[in-house]
């Protein structure tokens, strides 16, 4: 995997080949260095998509975003937003697009250039993961009727390698990234360090802000986590390293990076968190 990118949102049209306009290159290069790089946010298409053979994937993508994309591009997303993609008529539609429900996985072959007779190949594995923007309650039934916030979810990406020809029951992890994506810290999310006990998360992308419907000014429904359900998320996932993303690109956010600064701060996490603003980059190696 070459990039990983969260929440592409853009003000210019780019084209349905990428939507930076880049040329694609034609197979992953063996996993070693991966670069996280923060995004400005965008849209309500919680999905992963995968350019060329897999070598970006974009979470959250706006409508630009959207509109740039080629409609043969695979893409893994929910099965409300997959719904939404494949219903754009004959000329709109992406038309190879696989949902996953939560806990529920598939496996991404990458192909290489690699002509070694090495006995396992490059793979990716992801699953979907738990998430609401309605806490549970009145609220939460009364959206189950109205259906006037989306469902979201969140995705657990697995770097690493399987044995050539045995398939997915050989997938060895090399490293694991958790994206919370837009939730807010509900019970759902507790059966995610339950499924992987004796699992080690190396990483956690962080969805934050306390973002609010309507507006801050009139906060009627908090639907992502404010500092305080964030360390709460910390404690429960209880990854390596945690990276916070979607702070502060709107201007229907609560919750400013500052007040997760303080609680990580209090709580003596502060060298489990690294704050990037946008250009920065996090590198890591996958085992």
């Amino acid at each position: 995997m070459k990039h990983l990118l969260l929440d592409p949102s853009r003000t210019e049209a780019p084209t349905r080949d990428h939507p930076d306009g880049q040329k694609h290159p034609e197979s992953l290069p063996a996993a070693k260095a991966t670069k996280v790089h923060p995004t400005a946010a965008g849209g309500e298409n919680a999905s992963i998509y995968f350019v060329g053979t897999a070598t970006t994937i974009f979470d959250h993508f706006d409508q630009k975003v959207e509109e740039s994309l080629r409609r043969s591009l695979p893409i893994i997303t929910t099965p409300h937003a997959k719904d939404h993609l494949t219903s754009k008529g004959a000329e709109e539609s992406f038309s190879e697009v696989y949902d996953l429900d939560f806990f529920q996985s598939m496996m991404v072959n990458i192909a290489t250039h690699d002509s070694s007779s090495a006995d396992k190949a490059p793979a990716i594995k992801v699953t979907g993961m738990p998430g609401k923007h309605v806490p549970q309650g009145l609220l939460s039934m009364a959206n189950d009727l109205l259906g006037a916030v989306p469902p979201t979810n969140g995705w657990m990406v697995e770097l690493g390698r399987v044995d050539k020809g045995k398939g997915e029951e050989s997938f060895e992890n090399g490293y694991r990234i958790y994206i919370s994506g837009d939730t807010l810290m509900v019970d759902e999310l507790k059966e995610i360090p339950e499924r992987y006990k004796g699992q080690n998360i190396d990483l956690m992308l962080i969805h934050l802000g306390g973002t609010t419907i309507p507006s801050p000014k009139i906060p009627l429904l908090m639907v992502t986590m404010d500092a305080k359900q964030g360390i709460e998320l910390v404690r429960l996932i209880n990854p390596d390293m945690t990276i916070p993303i979607h702070y502060d690109d709107y201007d229907v956010f609560l919750s400013p990076l500052d007040d997760f600064k303080k609680v990580m701060e209090e709580a003596g996490l502060s060298q489990k968190v690294v704050y990037l603003d946008r250009k920065d980059q996090y590198k890591f190696k996958v085992g």
